[in-house]
C-alpha cells in the first residue's frame, strides 16, 4: 500500500487544474496545455513523497543479551551462583550485561521495564516472585511490545522454607460466627510435617498437628466468635519438625475489629422461618409491614410481599434508599415475583431480574484459537484475526457460554485462563483486553496442531455443546497432517468446529491444487468454513441449543443448584451443594450478574448495582419447613451462608456512621498501608500511631486520608483501631513461581532450568535475535522520471513537427 510523507502537497493540483482548465478554454493547442497539466501533477505527486514499507528480517548472531540476577533474600533457598556461572557461559559467547536485585524486595518488574530496549534481550534467574514495583505482566507486555524477547531461568532449589498466614475478614460482626483461614505455604514441593498454634487475645483457641504434601495448603477455620466490641488480634505460630531455613514467616498477626450488629428492616419477614431465624441472629432486625422506620438502617429485606403493598411513593423511597449506598434483598415465594404481580410493576423497576419465565440457553462452551504467528504481521492480518475474535465475543447468543481464549504460534498458550464464563459485564471486558493486546511473536511459525492439543485439552470433561473457532490467516502448510489428525479426534467427540479464514498473500494457505489448506482441513471433518477478505466479519450461526422445558425438569421436583459466579463476594469461601423444590421464574435483566442458578439454568440468586446501592434477587422462598416450602436446603449446611453473605454485600459498609469511623489494611514489614478517617460528625480529625500523631490530608467531605507503616512487626494501635504489622512480603511467597512461565510463555519468551539454559538459551536468543524491519521504498523517482520522459516527449514531437513543417515549407518555396 502506497503512502505519502507529504499529502498535503496534493492542494497544489487544486490550481492546476483551475488554471489548465482556464487555458484550454483559451488555447488553441490543447494537447500542449494537457500535457502540461500531466506534468506538474505528476511533479506535486513526487512533491508528496510516496513510499512504501518493505518487510524484511534482520538476524544478529551476537545478541545484546541483559542478565537480571534477583540475589534479593528470598532467594537463599536457590543455589546462589546459578546466576555467576550462567553470565560466565553467556559472556564468552555473546555480549551480556550484568543486574543485580538485592534487598528485602524483589521489583522485577521494574528492572524489566528499566533495561528492556527493543534491541537486546532479558534473562531473569530468579524464584519469580516479585512483590514490588510495576506489575510483572505488564512490564513482560512492554517488553514484547518493543520487541524484547524475557527469558526465565528457574534455579535450583537446595532447601525447604515454609510461610504462614491467616486470611479472613478484617471487620467483624460482635457475637457473629465468622471463617478465617490458614493458608500454610512451603518451598518445595515434597512431605513436610508441622504443629499449628492459633492464639485469639492471646489465648490459645486452636492447634494441630498437619502432614502436608500440598505446595500450598488451606486450613479452614470455622465458628469463630468475638463477644466483645473493638479490637482484636489473632496470632498464628507454626512449629515445623524439619527443613525450615526462615523462622521469620512462620509467625503471623491479623488484626480484627468487631463491631455492633448492622441495622437492618425487614418487611413481611414470616417468623420461625430459616430466613428469619438467620437475619435475627445475625444482625439487629427490625420486623415491619412497610418503608415507616428505614432511616438509618443499613439494608432492607423483603420477604415473600405482593407488588400491591408498593405504592409509587413507597419505590421513591426505596429508590432514595439506594442512592443513599444502602442495599435491598428481595426474596421470593408464592406472593412474589411471577407470582406476585412485579411484571413491568413500579417495584420491579429496581430489580435485577424482570418477572417473565426464561428460557433455559446454557450448555455452550466455546474456545477460539488465534493465530499470532509471524505470518500475520509479514501479512497484515492480525488486526482481522483479532477484530473476529473481538467480533464473536460481542455476538448476544453467548450470553449464557463459557468462552476460552487460545493463542498458538510455534506452540499453543492459554491467554484466558481456561473457560470464563460470558454472563458478566467484567469477564467479557477482561477477554477483550486480554485479545486486544496480543501481538504476533518476530519468529513463530503457523502451528494449529498445538492450539488444538490445549483446546482439546479443556473440553475433554465438559459437557453440553462444544464449539472450537479458528481464526487463521490460513498458512497451516506444515502443520496441516497433524491438525488434521487432532481435528478428527476433536469431531469425533462432539465437538464443532468453525474455521475463518483472513485470506493474504502468504503462499502457504493453499496447496499445489490452489486450495486453501483451511477449507480442505474443514471438508476432511465436516466443519464450517468460511474465507474472508481484510476488513470483513464472520457470522457464525450456532447450533441451536435444546430449550429446558418443564417435561426436561426433574421428575421429582428437585433443582440442583450451582455456583454459576465463583468470583463474586457472595460465593467467597462457599461450597454450593444441594437443590431447591421450587423457585419464581425470573429473567435477568441487561447488566445484572448470576450467582447462583438451578441446573436447569433458572435465577436463583441474582444482583446489580443500583445508583450508589446494591440490589440482590432472592427467587426461592425463605425455607420455611412443612407446607409447600421451596428453599430449604438454601439456609442448612454450608448453603446457609449464602444467605448472609448475599446481605452483607447489600449492605456494603457495615460500620456505624457515626463518630468518627477508621479503616486501613493490615500490611508487611517495610510495606506503608493507606489509612481512610470519615467524620461524620464535627470535631478535630486526630489520628495516634502507639502515641504519635499521624499527619492527615483532607481528600474528601469529611474524609482523611493517610500513609502510614511502622518498623516492628506484630499488632499496632491507630487510635483503638488495629493495625497488623508482619514479616516482609519477601518471605511470604516462597519457591518458585509457578504461575510465572505460563506468563513468560504468553509474552513470546521460554523458561529454563540452569543445565537447559547453558545448552540451548544461546540458540534461542539469536533466534528471537530475528527481527521483522519494515524499509522505506521511495517512489518520488519515478514520478520525476515520468514528469520528465513525458515533457522531453512532448518537446521531440513538438521539434519534430516544426522540422517536417519547415521542409514542407521550403520545397514548397522550391517549386
Amino acid at each position: 500500500m502506497v503512502s505519502f510523507e507529504h499529502p498535503e502537497m496534493f492542494g497544489l493540483i487544486i490550481p492546476v487544474l483551475i488554471g489548465g482548465a482556464y487555458m484550454l478554454r483559451k488555447a488553441r493547442q490543447k494537447g500542449l496545455i494537457v500535457s502540461r497539466m500531466i506534468v506538474l501533477t505528476l511533479l506535486i505527486i513526487a512533491l508528496a513523497s510516496p513510499y512504501t514499507l518493505s518487510p524484511r528480517v534482520t538476524v544478529d548472531d551476537s545478541p545484546n543479551l541483559v542478565l537480571i540476577a534477583d540475589e534479593t533474600d528470598s532467594m537463599g533457598l536457590f543455589d546462589r551462583q546459578a546466576s555467576t556461572k550462567l553470565y560466565e557461559h553467556l559472556a564468552a559467547n555473546t555480549p551480556t550485561t550484568l543486574v543485580t536485585l538485592s534487598g528485602d524486595k524483589t521489583a522485577l518488574g521494574d528492572a524489566i521495564m528499566q533495561y528492556a530496549t527493543g534491541d537486546n534481550q532479558i534473562l531473569m534467574v530468579t524464584d519469580g516472585n516479585s512483590n514490588s514495583g510495576a506489575d510483572l505482566e505488564e512490564a513482560l507486555k512492554f517488553a514484547q511490545d518493543i520487541g524484547t524477547t524475557v527469558y526465565y531461568v528457574q534455579p535450583d532449589l537446595i532447601s525447604n522454607d515454609i510461610s504462614a498466614q491467616i486470611t479472613g475478614d478484617k471487620t467483624v460482626i460482635v457475637n457473629n460466627e465468622n471463617q478465617f483461614n490458614i493458608v500454610i505455604s512451603q518451598a518445595g514441593t515434597g512431605e513436610i510435617s508441622y504443629r499449628y498454634e492459633l492464639y485469639i487475645d492471646d489465648q490459645l483457641a486452636r492447634s494441630a498437628n498437619v502432614v502436608q504434601v500440598e505446595k500450598q495448603k488451606t486450613i479452614p477455620l470455622h465458628q469463630i466468635k468475638f463477644s466483645k466490641l473493638g479490637k482484636h488480634t489473632m496470632r498464628l505460630v507454626v512449629i515445623p519438625s524439619g527443613d525450615d531455613t526462615d523462622d521469620i514467616n512462620n509467625e503471623f498477626y491479623k488484626a480484627v475489629y468487631a463491631i455492633p450488629k448492622p441495622k437492618i428492616t425487614a418487611i413481611g419477614l414470616e417468623s420461625g422461618s430459616p430466613l428469619a431465624y438467620s437475619l435475627r441472629n445475625l444482625y439487629d432486625v427490625s420486623a415491619a409491614s412497610d418503608l415507616s422506620g428505614i432511616d438509618g438502617k443499613k439494608a432492607i429485606v423483603v420477604d415473600n410481599v405482593h407488588a400491591n403493598s408498593f405504592s409509587q411513593s413507597d419505590v421513591a423511597k426505596l429508590k432514595q434508599f439506594l442512592n443513599d449506598g444502602h442495599g435491598i434483598v428481595v426474596v421470593g415465594g408464592d406472593r412474589s415475583y411471577n407470582f406476585g404481580n412485579y411484571l413491568d410493576s413500579p417495584i420491579e423497576e429496581i430489580l435485577p431480574v424482570a418477572s417473565r419465565p426464561t428460557d433455559w440457553t446454557g450448555g455452550r462452551n466455546v474456545v477460539v484459537l488465534l493465530d499470532i504467528s509471524f505470518s500475520t504481521a509479514a501479512h497484515g492480518t492480525q488486526g482481522d484475526i483479532l477484530g473476529n475474535a473481538i467480533n464473536i465475543l460481542e455476538n448476544e447468543n453467548l450470553r449464557d457460554a463459557y468462552m476460552g481464549v487460545i493463542a498458538f504460534g510455534t506452540e499453543g498458550y492459554d491467554v484466558s485462563n481456561g473457560l470464563v464464563y460470558l454472563g458478566t459485564t467484567s469477564n467479557i471486558e477482561l477477554l477483550r483486553s486480554k485479545i486486544e493486546t496480543l501481538t504476533p511473536s518476530s519468529t513463530s511459525q503457523t502451528s494449529l496442531n498445538e492450539g488444538l492439543l490445549v483446546a482439546k485439552g479443556w473440553l475433554d470433561n465438559e459437557a453440553g455443546e462444544l464449539d472450537i473457532i479458528i481464526i487463521s490467516d490460513g498458512g497451516i502448510e506444515k502443520s496441516y497432517d497433524s491438525s488434521l489428525d487432532i481435528a478428527r479426534e476433536i469431531t469425533g467427540d462432539g465437538v464443532n468446529l468453525y474455521y475463518i479464514h483472513i485470506r493474504s498473500s502468504a503462499p502457504s494457505q493453499y496447496d499445489e491444487r490452489q486450495v486453501a489448506y483451511a477449507q480442505r482441513l474443514m471438508e476432511e471433518v465436516d466443519g464450517t468454513y468460511f474465507s474472508l477478505n481484510r476488513g470483513e466479519r464472520a457470522n457464525i450461526v450456532f447450533h441451536e441449543l435444546p430449550q429446558q422445558t418443564e417435561e426436561n425438569e426433574s421428575a421429582f421436583g428437585t433443582f440442583p443448584l450451582i455456583e454459576l459466579n465463583t468470583q463474586h463476594f457472595i460465593t467467597r469461601d462457599v461450597e454450593v451443594e444441594g437443590e431447591i423444590t421450587g423457585y419464581n421464574d425470573v429473567t435477568p435483566k441487561a447488566g445484572a450478574d448470576r450467582i447462583i442458578i438451578t441446573a436447569t439454568g433458572k435465577p436463583v440468586i441474582t444482583t446489580w448495582r443500583y445508583g450508589l446501592g446494591r440490589v440482590a434477587a432472592v427467587t426461592t422462598d425463605n425455607g420455611e419447613r412443612g407446607g409447600n416450602r421451596w428453599g430449604t436446603a438454601l439456609y442448612s449446611g454450608n448453603n446457609s451462608r449464602l444467605i448472609s453473605s448475599t446481605v452483607n454485600w447489600a449492605i456494603g459498609n457495615p460500620r456505624e456512621e457515626t463518630g468518627a469511623v477508621v479503616e486501613a489494611a493490615d500490611t508487611w514489614y517495610g510495606t506503608p498501608t493507606d489509612v481512610v478517617l470519615t467524620m461524620y460528625d464535627t470535631g478535630t480529625p486526630i489520628l495516634k500511631l502507639n502515641g504519635n500523631n499521624v499527619d492527615l490530608s483532607l481528600t474528601g467531605n469529611n474524609v482523611y486520608e493517610a500513609s502510614v507503616s511502622s518498623n516492628s512487626i506484630g499488632v499496632h494501635d491507630l487510635s483503638g483501631y488495629p493495625i497488623a504489622v508482619n514479616y516482609a512480603l519477601e518471605y511470604r511467597d516462597v519457591g518458585l513461581n509457578e504461575e510465572l512461565p505460563v506468563l513468560i510463555k504468553a509474552y513470546g519468551g521460554s523458561t529454563y532450568t540452569e543445565d537447559e539454559a547453558r545448552a540451548s538459551l544461546l540458540t534461542e536468543a539469536r533466534e528471537k535475535s530475528e527481527k521483522l524491519v519494515r524499509d522505506i521504498v521511495s517512489y518520488k523517482m519515478y514520478f520525476l522520471i515520468a514528469a520528465l520522459m513525458i515533457f522531453l516527449g512532448e518537446v521531440i514531437i513538438r521539434r519534430l513537427r516544426e522540422i517536417r513543417e519547415m521542409k514542407k515549407m521550403q520545397s514548397e518555396m522550391q517549386a
